[in-house]
């Protein structure tokens, strides 16, 4: 019988080795998530002064626009993010 830490490592693909990620490696994951932290966090906050903009306006239309931008926006970033990391992983 197995027990659930083999189950789990059987679903997760458990029999391919576990790959260590270099000193270098983990140095430069660390810097990909701080520059997209950055690029997030300006992000969220220009579009956010925008939607606070148009709320004050009274401009409803304008602020399902820019709310939906901000959503595919930090969404965009954050696949850039994922996959500039996921380089690095595989180097």
């Amino acid at each position: 019988m197995k027990s659930a830490y083999e189950r789990a490592m059987e679903r997760f693909g458990g029999d391919e080795p576990v790959k260590v990620l270099s000193d270098e490696q983990k140095a430069a994951l660390a810097q990909v998530d701080e520059k997209y932290k950055a690029k997030i966090a300006e992000k969220e906050l220009f579009l956010g002064d925008l939607i606070k903009k148009a709320q004050e306006e009274h401009h409803y239309a304008e602020i399902a626009k820019l709310e939906e931008q901000k959503r595919r926006e930090v969404a965009k970033l954050e696949r850039d993010r994922d996959a500039e990391k996921d380089k690095i992983r595989e180097a």
